[in-house]
């Protein structure tokens, strides 16, 4: 298939998710400026949408996406992709659960990723959505796959990872749910931060965790 074809056969309505989700990443106000970036995979193309490079978001029409595949290669849009498109595709690659990826820099996941401090489950809210625990990947050099190498190797069920010295990953199976968590992590991020002024909290008993892990992706929502 030409480029061209390809181009336009990505989803239209996937394009639209994953314009959204880079604007409800700037609307709940986990990027600044133009940092960070969200993209979604068509796997069956095997094609990736994703923010342009230093694109402000209010600027950002679904149009604008870099479409690019599995290699990196640009096959639609007249801007350049994210810097951080590397990254995207190492976990696209290596990662078949996910069809979607939200990279930020957020205030308060950040503050644990520069102190390379993973966070437990402190709350409900956090076993309910990242199950024990959120990892904390090391610090690795941002060229070439240093930092999807280390983002995979940091996984656990948790559907997102802080970097140390560098903000946080989030992801899912679609642009909607690495969104989700992406606002999720910042949220109890925050609490966790407010918590650690006061005191030294306690996580939740590893069988606590996964009752209530349990009864979210099983019972929670319609």
């Amino acid at each position: 298939m030409s480029p061209r074809a390809r181009s336009a056969a990505f989803p239209a309505a996937l394009r639209r998710e994953v314009w959204a989700a880079n604007r409800g990443i700037h609307r709940a106000g986990l990027v600044t400026m133009h940092s960070g970036n969200a993209s979604g995979i068509d796997r069956s193309r095997g094609l990736v949408a994703i923010k342009p490079s230093g694109m402000d978001y209010d600027r950002l029409r679904p149009e604008d996406l870099a479409i690019v595949d599995l290699d990196g290669r640009r096959v639609a849009g007249r801007w350049k992709p994210s810097v951080d498109l590397p990254h995207h595709l190492y976990l696209y690659r290596h990662c078949p659960d996910l069809g979607g990826i939200v990279h930020t820099h957020s205030n308060y996941a950040t503050a644990f990723a520069l102190l390379r401090r993973p966070l437990p489950a402190y709350l409900t809210a956090m076993a309910d959505e990242f199950g024990p625990e959120i990892p904390c990947a090391p610090y690795v050099d941002n060229q070439g796959d240093a930092i999807g190498a280390a983002l995979v190797a940091a996984r656990n069920q948790a559907p997102a990872v802080l970097l140390a010295h560098h903000g946080a990953f989030a992801f899912g199976p679609t642009p909607t749910a690495a969104l989700k968590a992406a606002v999720m992590l910042e949220d109890v991020a925050k609490t966790c931060h407010l918590a650690l002024l006061l005191g030294q909290p306690e996580p939740l008993p590893r069988q606590e965790v996964q009752k209530w892990w349990q009864r979210y992706h099983t019972a929670y929502g319609q």
